[in-house]
């Protein structure tokens, strides 16, 4: 068994292929074996597809073009990158169209008090708005996920940089993201690539870049 690091020359970005259930359902997965602050939360969630709901489906389904995956020629994909260019549209988008068919479906459903599908279930419910002070400079935002093969080697480097490209090509001014401050490794990767200190919350940062000028 080969057991060397994969490089990055070994992945190859491509647009997600979001009509795919496969590629989907494959998404939604990477989702939850990173949803612990960058590890695995498989076997914390009785619904396991809760985290992909939240953090995957809604890019999938209303930002197709800022949607990138990485992967090795053949394979699945082993991380992605999505993104929105316009956060408020996008919450708004959302509220009328993506949430309600969630509150739907898990209304009275049981959930463990303080268990992840409980956290899961109050964000549906609940979900939080980006700070109207944030969006006014840096309107677009995103959410990067690896596995652990692909990460190292320049792979969220790479990701990232398809996204903001991406986002530079239609005027946008800023993107933001939010990120746990117990992921400590993430926080120092993002502060690598030039994202700065926005806002700071009682277990999260919310990191900024500027696009333009």
């Amino acid at each position: 068994m080969n057991d060397r690091p994969q490089s990055a020359a070994e992945f190859e970005i491509r647009a997600a292929r979001t009509d795919d259930a496969a590629e989907t359902d494959r998404l939604y997965d990477i989702c939850l074996r990173t949803a612990a602050s960058g590890k695995d939360a498989t076997g914390s969630f009785e619904d396991p597809r809760l985290p992909g709901d939240i953090f995957t489906g809604p890019y999938l389904r209303y930002a197709p073009d800022l949607a990138w995956v990485l992967a090795r020629a053949g394979e699945p994909a082993s991380g992605y990158v999505l993104g929105v260019a316009d956060t408020v549209a996008f919450e708004e988008t959302l509220e009328r169209e993506w949430w309600p068919a969630l509150r739907a479906r898990h209304s009275g459903a049981p959930s463990r008090e303080g268990s992840a599908d409980a956290f899961a279930r109050k964000w549906i419910d609940r979900p939080p708005t980006a700070s109207a002070d944030v969006v006014a400079a840096y309107p677009a935002h995103l959410h990067i996920d690896l596995l652990p093969e692909a990460q190292g080697g320049g792979n969220g480097s790479r990701l990232i940089h398809t996204l903001l490209g991406a986002l530079r090509t239609r005027g946008v001014p800023g993107v933001h993201l939010g990120v746990g401050k117990a992921n400590a490794a993430a926080v120092g990767f993002y502060r690598h690539l030039g994202f700065e200190e926005l806002v700071e919350e009682p277990a999260a940062f919310v990191l900024g870049m500027r696009l333009q000028g």
